[in-house]
C-alpha cells in the first residue's frame, strides 16, 4: 500500500541488530508486533535502543504506526503502564471493536479485527482513545496528529494466520483464544473489510489534514 503510494521502503529488525534510521530521513515508521512484551526493555537490550528511538520519533512528530506491540511500546515511551489482563486472558482470533466518538472517523466501519495478544496498554496522558474491546479496553489510540497505536493486527493475512495457529498451537488453548477453525471461518468473512479499512487508514495516517477529528 505504501510503495502504490510512492514511498520507497526500508524494513528493519532490532532483534537481529540491524540498524535502525535516522528519524529525520523517514516519511513515516511503522512498528510491528512480536512474542516479547513491551516490558522487556532491561533484558532486550535491542528493545531498549528501540524504545529511545521511538521517543525521537514522537518528538519529532514523524507519522508513527505501531502495530500490537508497537502500540505497547508506544504506550510505555508515553509513560502509560502495559501489562497482562487481570484475569490471565488473552484475545487470540477475530474479536469485535467498538469506535469511540472521537475514533469514529478512524475506525469507520470495522468491527472485527484480528487479535494476538496476552498484554494491553493504559491510555496516556494526552493520548485520544479511538476503540474499545470488551477483554482489553484499549483498543486503539492517537497522540498527537499522526501517532496511532493499534492492539489488533491489520497486516494479518490468511497465510499469516495459518503460520502462527501452527507455530503457536499451544497458545489455543488458553483462556480467549479462538480455534483455528473459527480463526479462518472469521478471516473469510472479516478480512476484506479490514483490507478496505487500511486502505483508508494509511491515507488518514500520512495527511492529518485529511481526517478532520485529529
Amino acid at each position: 500500500m505504501l510503495a502504490r503510494r510512492n514511498h520507497r521502503l526500508k524494513r528493519c529488525c532490532p532483534a537481529l541488530g540491524q540498524p535502525l534510521p535516522d528519524p529525520a530521513t523517514l516519511a513515516g515508521a511503522v512498528v510491528f508486533g512480536g512474542p516479547m512484551s513491551a516490558n522487556d526493555d532491561h533484558t532486550l537490550p535491542y528493545l531498549g535502543e528501540e524504545m529511545r528511538w521511538i521517543d525521537r520519533l514522537l518528538a519529532a512528530g514523524t507519522p508513527y504506526f505501531g502495530v500490537c506491540l508497537g502500540a505497547q511500546l508506544m504506550a510505555r515511551c508515553l509513560g502509560a503502564r502495559v501489562a497482562p489482563h487481570d484475569e490471565g486472558m488473552m484475545e487470540i482470533g477475530y474479536w469485535p471493536i467498538q469506535p469511540t466518538n472521537r475514533g469514529a472517523h478512524v475506525i469507520d466501519a470495522l468491527s472485527h479485527v484480528y487479535h494476538w495478544h496476552g498484554e494491553g496498554f493504559d491510555l496516556p496522558d494526552g493520548a485520544e482513545l479511538l476503540a474499545t474491546g470488551a477483554t482489553f479496553r484499549n483498543q486503539a489510540m492517537r497522540f498527537g496528529p499522526n501517532a496511532y497505536g493499534v492492539q489488533f493486527h491489520p497486516e494479518v493475512t490468511r497465510e499469516i494466520l495459518s503460520w502462527w495457529t501452527t507455530e503457536a498451537h499451544d497458545h489455543l488453548k488458553r483462556p480467549g483464544a479462538q480455534s483455528c477453525d473459527d480463526q479462518l471461518a472469521s478471516c473469510d468473512a472479516y478480512d476484506a473489510a479490514m483490507d478496505r479499512w487500511v486502505e483508508h487508514f494509511v491515507d488518514l495516517w500520512l495527511d492529518p489534514k485529511a481526517n478532520p477529528g485529529a
